[in-house]
């Protein structure tokens, strides 16, 4: 039972001050002038005041509360490494036991996951929770069993009592981490990127070691190694060698005795670009196809267009004089000799031998091919003659051989079995059908949504893959590799019927476009390819194939299991699944012969980019109630009771603040003034003042 006095005024406190000031001057007065009764009158006035603050007897019925201990436990991926969530939780039941031990304590376990994605420890967004919850009067105090590694410490709360911090882990714990400190997103093809690298040991790291060994892989080749000094900034010098994205790995070796390689390795996908398509157009005579290549060629900023066409063959003989020409030479030992290699895609559009291009430059050009050069060649009625470009040094490169023979009749291009899987013509119909729909026009399911061409020259296969064909399903446009270049045959020169529109038209431009870049080793162009883009924390692994089927994909997670994916065709020559990553890092995928590596967040994510366990983040933060930091290693500290103010930690033990809260069962209040006591008394000494002053 606890009795207090509590004023419950019956007019405001300014009120009563003023009249306490009036009745004051009045006795004042009186007592001047000599009154005899004025401690009588004053006495009245004061119980008159005393009545208006209306005093009141509270007596309360209480029953004490326990104090609140927080104790939260971080189970985050850093918590996982080497002994720490062993000592972590036997610490966690050893403490909470204590605790419970203590009388009139009540322990709250509250264990910190993963962050969601690359959050990290999110310590204190828990703490701030759990505070939430319970009554802030009654926290005695917080501890938290952690690695000190938080990343959540703009969200730190005001704390309401002593903050203490037991770090896991070890004194002579040690890591080696592998930093990229620079890495552009973009780079140019052929010109090199720098790229900034330092490996670097912290903790107790052996004494000695000034180097470490550096493996870099490219997209998923056999990585090269190399030798970088630890704790110093390296730049890197690298040049890409394909356009689209290069996914390049660098890893470090795990070394024995440090706590983790989960950052011992970063992924850098940079996106390759052309800085110019540079192609040699070279047109054997004036066309209406001429024309279309050209617009096609010249409606890319990124193309820059060297073409040449022959007006006046060597042979013409019509008596005006060389002088007065306003013709170009053309510059063949320039273009097919010294500058060859300079150009990413050669066209040959109805082209044939006049005695212009010696069978030396023509020789060249085959070689240019076998060394990674592209040769696409739009056959006209000429590649079917003995002028034909086929009977020169290029027929061992060309995919196909002409049989002499031109068919002059109407057919519509059809896409070939194999060519519905090959990326250059694969959802070339549906596209097209899609586009006249668009327009208005009706599509005929039985047939190609596309206009006739007139022409095809007939040729009989030798290579490579038919992806279209004609007249009887004679080939029409052969791909084929030869050595580490390209070359494409188109077997005929009436594809401008489709930019003209002719019965409709067709997917020209779309058609050559990509037959130009799949001659130019654009990656969503290749036949064989393997892909995985992340989304979020799931992986779209996509493998294009020219094959009717495929096997499952391997994965290798970044805590080396291997796992089977099997995956669905979804489009011909297209087969696709989705793997939800467990875990952020760095997986690497394969099929068959072809394997990628990808990442799912960072190639090492917040919770591994620094592993040493230590208080100095948390320091500021324990510093608001004079907490402590201490090291499980050196024994669970004592327990001991503080008073608030007073430094809550010490050598071997932390503080609890006892809050001494309650909770009132019962109330009752009493007033110490009753109306009637106060009318008696003021009546009474008012009256006995009048009779001191005279009146008997």
């Amino acid at each position: 039972m606890t009795t207090t006095i509590l004023f419950d005024p019956l007019v405001p406190w300014a009120l009563i001050v003023f009249l306490a000031l009036l009745s004051g001057g009045i006795v004042v007065l009186a007592l001047w002038r000599g009154l005899a009764g004025w401690a009588l009158r004053g006495t009245g006035a004061a119980v008159i005041l005393a009545a208006l603050t209306g005093p009141v007897m509270q007596s309360e019925d209480r029953a004490a509360l326990t104090d609140i201990v927080l104790l939260l436990e971080d189970d985050s991926a850093s918590q996982n490494l080497a002994d720490r969530a062993a000592q972590t939780s036997a610490a966690a039941d050893e403490l909470a036991a204590r605790l419970a031990a203590r009388g009139n304590t009540e322990v709250r376990r509250i264990t910190v996951p993963d962050g969601q994605g690359d959050e990290g420890t999110r310590l204190m967004s828990a703490l701030a929770e759990a505070l939430a919850e319970e009554p802030r009067g009654r926290i005695a105090g917080i501890v938290a069993l952690s690695d000190g590694r938080v990343h959540d410490l703009d969200r730190a709360p005001e704390l309401p009592a002593p903050m203490h911090v037991l770090l896991s882990g070890r004194p002579d714990d040690w890591d080696r981490r592998l930093i990229v400190e620079a890495a552009p997103a973009f780079a140019i093809l052929g010109e090199p990127v720098t790229l900034k690298l330092r490996i670097e040991d912290s903790g107790a790291a052996p004494e000695g070691a000034r180097s470490a060994p550096l493996d870099i892989a490219v997209d998923g080749a056999a990585p090269q190694r190399f030798s970088l000094p630890i704790g110093q900034a390296i730049e890197l010098p690298i040049t890409l060698e394909h356009g689209g994205r290069n996914v390049i790995r660098f890893s470090v070796p795990e070394v024995a005795g440090e706590l983790t390689a989960r950052n011992n390795a970063a992924l850098v996908q940079i996106n390759g670009m052309r800085d110019r398509l540079r192609v040699l157009l070279v047109s054997g005579e004036p066309h209406p196809g001429g024309r279309t290549w050209r617009n096609l060629l010249k409606s890319d900023s990124s193309v820059d267009l060297v073409h040449f066409t022959i007006l006046r063959p060597m042979e013409k003989q019509d008596g005006v004089p060389v002088a007065e020409l306003s013709l170009i030479a053309f510059p063949t030992r320039e273009l097919f000799l010294e500058k060859v290699d300079d150009f990413d895609l050669i066209i040959f559009d109805r082209y044939k031998r006049r005695g212009l291009l010696p069978s030396l430059y023509l020789e060249n050009v085959a070689n240019y091919v076998r060394r990674g050069g592209a040769v696409l060649i739009a056959a006209g009625p000429d590649f079917a003659s003995a002028d034909s470009i086929y009977r020169s040094p290029l027929a061992p490169i060309v995919p196909a051989r002409p049989s002499a023979r031109v068919i002059e009749q109407g057919y519509l291009p059809t896409v070939t079995e194999i060519g519905a899987r090959h990326p250059v013509t694969a959802g070339l119909i549906k596209d097209a059908a899609e586009h006249q729909r668009a327009e208005g026009r009706e599509v005929s399911e039985e047939t190609a949504p596309w206009g006739r061409w007139l022409r095809q020259v007939e040729v009989e296969a030798l290579s490579g893959t038919t992806v279209m064909s004609g007249v009887e399903d004679r080939p029409l446009l052969v791909l084929d590799r030869v050595g580490e270049g390209r070359v494409a045959l188109l077997a005929s020169d009436q594809a401008w019927l489709w930019d003209r529109g002719f019965e409709g038209g067709g997917p020209q431009a779309g058609l050559l476009k990509r037959l130009a870049h799949w001659m130019m080793k654009e990656p969503e162009l290749e036949e064989e390819a393997l892909v995985a883009d992340a989304e979020g924390q799931s992986l779209r692994i996509v493998r294009r194939t020219l094959g009717e089927r495929v096997g499952p994909a391997v994965v290798v997670t970044p805590s080396g299991d291997e796992v089977e994916v099997p995956l669905t065709q979804s489009a011909e020559g297209r087969f696709e699944a989705v793997y939800e990553g467990p875990e952020i890092g760095l997986y690497r995928i394969s099929e068959g012969d072809l394997s990628i590596v990808a990442g799912l967040g960072p190639a090492a994510p917040k919770e591994f980019e620094e592993t040493i366990a230590t208080g100095e983040a948390l320091a500021p933060v324990i510093a608001a109630q004079r907490g402590g930091i201490l090291r499980l290693s050196d024994g669970l500290p004592m327990v001991r009771e503080v008073r608030t103010g007073r430094p809550a930690a010490g050598r071997g033990w932390i503080g609890l603040t006892p809050r001494g809260a309650y909770e009132t069962l019962s109330l009752k209040q009493i007033p110490l003034l009753p109306v009637w006591l106060v009318l008696l008394m003021a009546s009474g000494l008012i009256l006995a003042g009048w009779l001191r002053e005279g009146r008997r």
